[in-house]
């Protein structure tokens, strides 16, 4: 009652096959288990290697075997076992997965209990064994060897009783069966291996070394570099395994690259599209401006837009970018289109003002906080579809909406955030110690930068459960309305104006504050990171200028996913360097610790 027999192919000619392709056995399975000793004569005299005598020797040399195999260099695996003495696996491991290989399910199931393992492991890995033999037995037709195997062999287990009336179904009805027979031997052999791989995953690692386990430990001590590094903001790709990995401040935006004069006041707000290709920006003069982000990286003036007859307060992209929303300070909203620059509709409730805007996440309706504290939903015509009364908003020209469009975020009184379910009127709140002057939401929607009146900024994970995750010092702020973003590669940095006229940068994860970007000459109201470019971030200021930020001598031009780097770079118009007063400058930019 065993598995199929491949009767027209050799026993050893099959095993040979099997090895090379799934480069998992010690040898080759040439039967050489003399060149090494057994892996359990070990565990005494525990050899470590390394300058902190932390890395087991034994260990690493299975680590290294192992990736051999997988990498398919099986002759040099089966050498470095040979010259070192120590086997990828021990010969009664090597015999089960020859066994497993060779569809001889009965003496698998019973060296289970050779290998030493704990008996639920050794029950669990017999299911999962009798399951390949049940299922094979089926494709070969064998209904009645199947239903003895899967009453006398696997219903005994007492395991998964879900997984056995899924089985016992394909007794009961053949028609249901995965399999109908015409499976090859390539085939079968694929599915035994998988079993192989399934087991793998099960059995101890000391047992069977996990499947491509150095591979997984290089991109561990990767990833672990790349979250240490308070300036990383390149792709993990472009990451040597040659050397420990360690940025400069050059990979940040720390340098104008260029000045925008075009507002007649202080600017208040700007924000880019979300494919980066354009930037929006509103001022003290009532103008809204569209910038473009040109393919060399230089920002041209696109068009400017007047009707607002109160200075803009609030800007929000659309989701397809071809759209602005503009809200003046309690007044009108506006939606603009982005190629012609004219004004598609303007949305007004009569005896009341207009404080914030959001689009749906589908773009075919708007949100808008109203000054009586409710928030009305509009569709693109104009027509109101719905509003909700009560605190339900304030005068902050902030409002957000979850991606899945279910939940709006508002600050709807001094100190809390309400995220307000607008179809089922479910209603959770964040509640801070101070009052709440502005925030931001991450380019997922699933975390919330909150600007606090006591000169901090924090961080709550708002899917799901909410979260406090982060808190940021050292921005001034004292009377006016500051603004923050999340940007760079993977949103890995919190950037912010301040009132001391700089721009604040700290790394996310570790929340240490690693540059302060001089510049502009007064309040720095708002800053935008370009969602596309990691390279690039803009600022606004009360000093009536926008800067665009970038890499030094570097001209970020996009292509394919890529940035090419150009040292000939036309669009640096304002170099700002700084005289060192015992801190340490990259580029003429204040480099905090």
């Amino acid at each position: 009652m065993g598995g199929l027999e491949d009767d027209d192919e050799p026993l050893s000619k099959r095993v040979k096959v099997m090895s090379g392709e799934s480069g998992g056995f010690s040898n080759g399975l040439s039967g050489s288990f003399s060149m090494a000793r057994q892996l359990s004569s070990q565990g005494d005299n525990v050899e470590a290697i390394g300058s902190k005598g932390v890395v087991n020797k034994t260990e690493l040399v299975r680590i290294l075997a192992e990736a051999l195999y997988s990498l398919g260099y099986s002759e040099t695996g089966a050498r470095l076992e040979e010259e070192s003495g120590i086997p990828l696996h021990t010969p009664v491991v090597d015999m089960f997965m020859r066994q497993i290989l060779e569809g001889r399910w009965d003496k698998s199931v019973s060296m289970l209990h050779e290998i030493g393992l704990d008996e639920t492991i050794i029950k669990s890995a017999s299911f999962i064994i009798l399951e390949q033999k049940f299922f094979e037995l089926m494709e070969g037709e064998k209904i009645i060897d199947a239903w003895k195997t899967l009453r006398t062999e696997i219903v005994p287990l007492s395991i998964n009783d879900e997984r056995v009336r899924v089985l016992s179904s394909f007794i009961i009805s053949p028609s249901r069966s995965l399999f109908d027979g015409s499976f090859s031997k390539e085939s079968r052999l694929g599915s035994r291996k998988k079993l192989l791989e399934e087991l793998r995953k099960l059995l101890p690692p000391a047992v069977m070394i996990p499947e491509k386990r150095l591979v997984h430990l290089v991109e561990l001590a990767v990833l672990l570099q790349k979250d240490a590094c308070k300036f990383h903001n390149c792709e993990v790709g472009k990451m040597s395994l040659l050397t420990d990995h360690k940025c400069g401040c050059d990979h940040i935006p720390c340098q104008t690259l260029q000045i925008l004069q075009e507002h007649n006041d202080e600017v208040w707000f700007l924000q880019f599209s979300h494919n980066g290709k354009y930037l929006a920006s509103s001022s003290g003069d009532c103008l809204v401006i569209i910038w473009e982000v040109m393919a060399d990286g230089h920002v041209s003036l696109k068009h400017k837009l007047s009707g607002h007859k109160k200075p803009v307060s609030c800007i929000s992209w659309s989701p397809d970018n071809n759209q602005l929303l503009t809200c003046g300070v309690e007044e009108a909203i506006r939606r603009w289109d982005i190629v012609s620059g004219e004004c598609l509709h303007t949305y007004e409730k009569r005896g009341l003002g207009l404080v914030s805007c959001t689009w749906a996440p589908d773009g075919k309706s708007i949100f808008s906080g109203v000054s009586d504290k409710s928030i009305s939903m509009w569709d693109l015509e104009g027509k109101e579809l719905k509003c909700w009364r009560g605190q339900k908003t304030t005068m902050i020209a902030d409002i957000g909406i979850t991606t899945d469009g279910k939940e709006l975020i508002t600050v709807c009184k001094e100190t809390i955030i309400l995220l307000f379910g607008w179809e089922t009127k479910s209603e959770k709140i964040i509640v801070e110690d101070h009052p709440i002057i502005s925030f931001a939401l991450s380019e997922d929607k699933k975390f919330l930068l909150v600007s606090l009146l006591n000169e901090e900024l924090h961080v709550w994970n708002i899917d799901g459960c909410t979260k406090l995750v982060a808190k940021y010092k050292g921005h001034k702020r004292s009377r006016f309305v500051v603004r923050s973003c999340f940007g760079g590669l993977e949103q890995a940095f919190i950037a912010s104006g301040s009132e001391d006229s700089q721009v604040y940068i700290w790394h996310r994860l570790s929340k240490e504050l690693i540059l302060t970007l001089a510049g502009h000459s007064a309040t720095v109201n708002c800053v935008s990171w370009n969602p596309a470019n990691p390279y690039m971030l803009a600022s606004a200021s009360d000093d009536r200028t926008i800067r665009i930020w970038g890499l030094n001598q570097v001209n970020m031009n996009k292509n394919g996913g890529q940035y090419s780097h150009n040292n000939n770079n036309n669009n640096n118009k304002n170099n700002n360097s700084s005289n060192s007063n015992g801190v340490n400058y990259c580029n003429g930019v204040s480099q905090v610790g």
